[in-house]
């Protein structure tokens, strides 16, 4: 399967500076009234301290919104991305001008919580599949704006990137059956646009429809809300012919028994929308600040 987005470390700049602008821009405004009441030449140190154990994710995020205020900042990591942090432990260590560091605070802070929700909830999901072929993946329900950035935390916590958009794969779904005439004449003309896609998948609801999508020559397969013991079936029917992947009802309690039946993939789209921040916090080192 093809991936439409590579996250190297250019592209993540690239997709973090871009966010970081954005996100600065929304919160300054106009300049921030309150650091403007320090010395500009004065510079600063300051470290940030995680309140709970998480997986980590944000630090591309974090450096681009320090490095737009004050490019000379240093930046020094003790917890890397897709790594595990305890409660009380020092994440990362930032050193520069003190007004370029009060005016990013907030906005650092606010990617470096919602990645690291995202990574840790991930990793909660892929450690109870441990041992099964199913890989956990996302999905498109993410916070406008900032799709990529948490398809980005997903991989950290151990995840694997559904397609990325409308634009990157085919996705066929129950009203796109019925408004092409049925499964084999939606997927006859899917063929005729799948080199332009990362893949083709269609959704089926039933073990009849999954029968019509293997004969119409289907290779990723969608089961949407099926029963355990339909799943089971399901895997059997397929023997391999496709990729089956589950998607609807998928809960914390049930899916190791979801994983077991077979399938490669499961998704869920509680990784990236039902999430609990993490909490950081940054404390300034009153000792550090001096006049350059």
């Amino acid at each position: 399967m093809k991936k439409s987005f590579d996250f190297t470390a250019e592209t993540l700049a690239a997709l973090a500076g871009a966010d970081a602008a954005r996100a600065l821009a929304e919160d300054i405004g106009s300049g921030d009234l309150t650091a403007a009441l320090i010395d500009p030449a004065r510079q600063a140190r300051a470290q940030v301290v995680a309140r709970e154990s998480a997986v980590v994710c944000g630090s591309a995020w974090v450096e681009a919104t320090m490095q737009q205020l004050d490019p000379q900042a240093k930046l020094v990591w003790h917890v890397k991305d897709g790594e595990r942090c305890e409660a009380g432990q020092v994440v990362f260590e930032v050193r520069g001008l003190a007004r370029a560091l009060l005016s990013a605070e907030r906005t650092a802070l606010n990617f470096l919580q919602l990645l690291s929700a995202v990574a840790s909830k991930t990793a909660v999901y892929v450690d109870i599949v441990k041992g099964t072929r199913a890989a956990i993946v996302d999905t498109r329900k993410t916070l406008p704006g900032l799709r990529l950035a948490q398809k980005y935390a997903v991989a950290a916590g151990g995840g694997t990137n559904h397609r990325v958009g409308l634009y990157d794969a085919v996705l066929i779904k129950e009203n796109h059956i019925a408004a092409a005439g049925g499964i084999a004449q939606v997927l006859a003309r899917a063929a005729e646009v799948a080199a332009q896609a990362d893949f083709v998948e269609i959704e089926v609801e039933n073990l009849d429809e999954l029968a019509q999508a293997l004969s119409a020559g289907a290779r990723m397969v969608l089961l949407d809300n099926m029963s355990l013991p339909d799943l089971k079936e399901a895997v059997r029917i397929n023997e391999g012919r496709a990729v089956l992947e589950i998607s609807g009802g998928v809960t914390l309690e049930g899916l190791r028994a979801l994983a077991e039946t077979g399938v490669d993939r499961i998704s869920i789209g509680t990784l990236t929308k039902d999430v609990q921040a993490i909490d950081f916090s940054m404390r300034f080192d009153a000792q550090s600040a001096e006049a350059a």
